[in-house]
């Protein structure tokens, strides 16, 4: 099982970096001027990293299976082993955040010369290509901190996006754990993460993507620096690393609510 754990928190870590890393293609588009080449690469990059979700939640659910067997299992210690993964998961991309920005501003431009995906995966695979990629590659640097420190940060945004992340980042294994706690409708708890995730997508469509969206237009039309979106972007990122601290501490509540509105729903 612990093999599995293992899988289960690199599959984790790919996740919550590849989500997170969609604020550098962004940005790569917006410096680029080619915003909406860029925006199609994010809604690879998010389906790609949903569908991974899903195949999470079924390997995660055989550990689940596992643990009824096993009392003694500590399911609650390998729950949080795997949300330890997601934060380090943005962590990472946080830390490869300059260096994915200038390789998707390559990206961006030989998605548009292939003017397919399949063509521009086979022209980015090339020998010579992959060499050449490693001259974008950028050490983070402390002044991306100090500018967060500057002051002037979307707070509110920066809340938002820290609750939708935490709902987002808990709600598989809480509603999994739900289906471990003893009483009645333990497949209904178990098919709630859906609605848990879907309510969270809600969430990020309606109250947080309207406004990146408004700041991205002002730094396309140069009525904003693209050193303040940098910065949105920057305070994003580190509102998603609350985020999943914050699922640490919801993990046990969520799955009790969870298993109270079921028998409701």
């Amino acid at each position: 099982m612990t093999e599995r754990i293992v899988l289960i928190s690199l599959l984790t870590l790919i996740i919550h970096s590849a989500e997170t890393l969609s604020y550098a293609v962004r940005m790569a588009g917006i410096r680029s001027g080619k915003l909406a080449i860029a925006l199609s690469l994010t809604g690879m990059i998010v389906l790609i990293s949903r569908t991974s979700n899903i195949a999470q939640g079924t390997m995660t659910g055989k550990v689940v299976d596992f643990a009824k067997k096993h009392l003694e299992y500590n399911l609650v210690g390998s729950f949080r082993i795997i949300l330890t993964a997601a934060a380090l998961g943005t962590l990472l991309a946080i830390a490869l955040y300059p260096t994915i920005t200038a390789l998707a501003g390559r990206m961006v431009s030989h998605l548009e010369k292939a003017g397919s995906v399949p063509k521009m995966i086979q022209n980015v695979l090339r020998v010579d290509v992959i060499q050449h990629s490693f001259y974008h590659f950028r050490m983070p640097k402390w002044e991306m901190v100090q500018r967060l420190r500057a002051g002037g940060l979307p707070k509110r945004l920066m809340i938002m996006n820290c609750f939708v992340t935490a709902i987002y980042t808990v709600g598989v294994l809480a509603a999994l754990y739900a289906t471990f706690l003893p009483g009645q409708y333990s497949i209904g708890a178990s098919q709630s993460s859906g609605l848990i995730n879907g309510v969270a997508t809600i969430l990020l469509t309606l109250l947080i993507d309207p406004q990146v969206a408004l700041l991205t237009d002002k730094a396309l039309s140069k009525k904003a620096k693209l050193s303040s979106i940098n910065k949105v972007f920057g305070a994003l990122m580190f509102s998603r690393f609350c985020g999943t601290l914050l699922a640490q501490i919801i993990l046990i509540p969520a799955a009790y609510w969870i298993k109270t509105i079921v028998p409701y729903l």
